[in-house]
């Protein structure tokens, strides 16, 4: 069964990109813990991110460095934290998060609220800094 990234990428289940190529996506989480909180996988759907091979982490790596250089210039922050957890989906995907603190990458804390228009133009103003 399709994890639910994997139907994300197949436009099954609705998401705001920011990002896509041939082997990657990136689109905001909808339960951030932070505005600009967003999610980078590979389109091959593999469950623990060491279990990929030794290129498609590098290439994974490097779309989260391109699209977190591009998070950092619309997201007022000091750095973008970054996240590989690895639970909760059975699927590889690494979390960008601006962060003023360390603090500000607790998953315990409550996700933020934002609108269907926030969260759009957010992803649209990520996607055109890339």
């Amino acid at each position: 069964m399709p994890s639910i990234f994997s139907r994300i990428i197949a436009g099954e289940l609705p998401c705001y990109k920011v990002y896509e190529d041939e082997h990657y996506f990136a689109f905001l989480d909808i339960r951030p813990v932070v505005k600009g909180h967003t999610l980078v996988i590979p389109k091959n759907e593999v469950d623990y991110i060491f279990d990929l091979d030794s290129e498609e982490y590098i290439g994974l790596m490097l779309v989260a460095k391109k699209i977190a250089k591009a998070l950092k210039s619309v997201v007022s922050c000091s750095r973008i934290g970054v996240a590989v957890v690895g639970l909760e989906v059975p699927h590889t995907h690494v979390h960008l998060m601006p962060i003023n603190a360390v603090s500000d990458m607790n998953f315990k804390n409550l996700p933020l609220s934002m609108s269907e228009e926030e969260f759009s133009a957010l992803a649209d103003k990520i996607r055109s800094s890339i």
